[in-house]
């Protein structure tokens, strides 16, 4: 399989803090590949140098075998490079049908069409429609965003960043407040995404990670730890010390 995604000696330094230490990672075409750690890993400061958010202080980027580090993060979401956020982060006012059909606009390239009702397009609205269907939002989707239960918040911040047409997919932290009886639905949708699409899993919920990843890097103080199948890091040793305890495996 080929490498779709690649860190080499990624460091960031914050003053003295050294946040991710020589990490490096690579995500195959079509990857299911979780990345986990305690709180203070480096996980979303990994996430945030991968898409941009933040610049190296050493190493490399790659994606396609190209250098993206010094691209701008909406050139890495052109580029197929698309991620979701811990804190939720959606248009309050905007029901998902109408995030969705001007989501699928711009990434058609009618966004400055200005004058055209979104979702004038049919084949704007078809996609926008599949993915409310896909994600599970049929039932909310004339509500006003802020007045939808926080789960199907969290869906649509998944169907927005389908509807870029990833490659890469980053979730960070999609079942974060969550409730419980919820999370079945979130897992399902996870679990539905394109078999096409790499997708990379940053999460705490265990049975999610387990249930899903092919593949694990388990992040300890910036540094990878170890990397592996599911099975083996469930019994690796310094994981279960560190990180699952002795409840799994």
């Amino acid at each position: 399989m080929s490498v779709v995604l690649e860190t080499r000696g990624l460091v960031k330094r914050f003053g003295g803090i050294v946040a991710t230490d020589q990490v490096n990672l690579q995500i195959q075409a079509g990857a299911r590949h979780a990345l986990i750690g305690p709180n203070g890993a480096g996980k979303t400061t990994l996430i945030n140098l991968i898409t941009g958010v933040l610049r190296p202080s050493e190493g490399s980027i790659r994606l396609d075998g190209q250098d993206i580090d010094t691209w701008a993060p909406h050139a890495r979401v052109q580029r197929g490079l698309v991620r979701t956020f811990q804190i939720s982060q959606l248009f309050a006012s905007l029901t998902p049908l109408q995030t969705l059909a001007w989501v699928v606009a711009q990434q058609r390239g009618q966004g400055q069409s200005w004058w055209r009702p979104l979702g004038a397009d049919r084949a704007t609205r078809e996609r926008a429609e599949a993915l409310l269907v896909q994600f599970r939002l049929q039932d909310v989707m004339n509500q006003r965003t802020d007045a939808m239960p926080y789960g199907k918040r969290r869906l649509l911040e998944m169907a927005i960043a389908l509807a870029c047409e990833p490659r890469v997919l980053l979730l960070d932290e999609p079942a974060a407040g969550v409730p419980a009886g919820d999370r079945a639905e979130l897992m399902q949708a996870v679990a539905d995404l394109p078999a096409d699409v790499s997708v990379v899993l940053i999460e705490h919920d265990m049975d999610l990670v387990f249930a899903f990843a092919d593949r694990i890097t388990v992040l300890v103080n910036g540094r990878v730890l170890t990397e592996g199948t599911a099975q083996e890091i469930a019994h690796h040793p310094e994981v279960r010390a560190v990180y699952l305890g002795t409840g799994h495996g």
